[in-house]
């Protein structure tokens, strides 16, 4: 695990780990490396002896990493397994702004570019990238401010230092229960369950999908046969009923996949990524 315990990926690799354990009739010890945005423990991975017996979660901030940080691995140094689901993105914003839907942000935007103050993370991190591509798909220009996280981000929402946020539903969704801000859509295929009264910025008549995801992989070179029963075991464990109520329990929606499924969104992710990245002069190593 790449991240520090107690965090989202984390929750959901221990998740993941319980439920495939069983699959395997193995124990299946999780192991947290932070460290380096991720690349310490991404590194461990891709370093691993590649006999199906070492493997980790891979977040969507692997992409940019790959381009952002010289000691970063690249994806290609890694084999896709499995596929655990995306959290959709949205924009949230405070309370006391004149917009009170999608459109009338994007409204708002488009009349005065650069007017409205964006919170999110650091460049090249999920929030960053959510507003990028907010950005280049509604064809507006927004004025971001960096944080060095979720938390800071979402408290200078409520102080008004900010009027948008660009981060995934679960840690707006208490703010927006109580009035304190207002999601103004989620950018998913369809609602998101924390928040059934939101509409998705397709209802919405904006056709965006954007979000973070998690996959399961291990090092390039596993055999196809080890393969096939990694990709078995924690495909099937993660459609499991139980397993999607449990996650979905913890905030996560879950759409279980396997090789095929989790390559093509590391794929997607990259090709959309990397012009944004870019344009924003973060492009440091692996040029294309």
């Amino acid at each position: 695990m790449p991240w520090p315990a107690g965090g989202g990926s984390d929750v959901a690799m221990r998740l993941v780990a319980e439920a495939a354990s069983k699959k395997l009739g193995q124990p299946i010890v999780v192991v947290n490396r932070p460290g380096a945005g991720g690349a310490i423990g991404i590194k461990e991975i891709a370093d691993a002896a590649p006999d199906g017996y070492t493997v980790g979660m891979i977040g969507s901030g692997a992409v940019a990493a790959q381009y952002m940080n010289p000691n970063a691995n690249a994806l290609s140094d890694l084999q896709p397994v499995a596929f655990f689901g995306e959290d959709p993105a949205a924009i949230t914003a405070s309370a006391v702004v004149p917009y009170k839907t999608l459109s009338e942000f994007v409204a708002a935007a488009k009349a005065a570019p650069e007017s409205i103050r964006n919170g999110n993370d650091q460049p090249g991190g999920a929030a960053f990238t959510f507003i990028s591509l907010y950005e280049k798909q509604l064809g507006i220009k927004i004025k971001k401010v960096n944080f060095a996280g979720y938390a800071p981000a979402i408290t200078a929402l409520l102080s008004g230092e900010v009027q948008t946020i660009s981060i995934a539903v679960p840690d707006v969704a208490e703010h927006h229960k109580a009035g304190k801000v207002r999601v103004l859509g989620v950018s998913g295929p369809t609602r998101h369950f924390m928040l059934p009264e939101v509409p998705t910025f397709k209802e919405q008549g904006f056709n965006v999908l954007v979000g973070s995801w998690r996959t399961v992989a291990g090092p390039k070179g596993i055999p196809a046969d080890r393969l096939a029963v990694l990709e078995q075991a924690f495909r099937s464990a993660m459609a499991e009923p139980e397993f999607v109520e449990r996650a979905k329990a913890r905030g996560f929606f879950v759409s279980a996949g396997g090789v095929k499924e989790a390559g093509q969104v590391w794929a997607d992710a990259d090709k959309s990524l990397y012009p944004l990245l870019l344009d924003a002069g973060l492009v440091k190593v692996r040029r294309k």
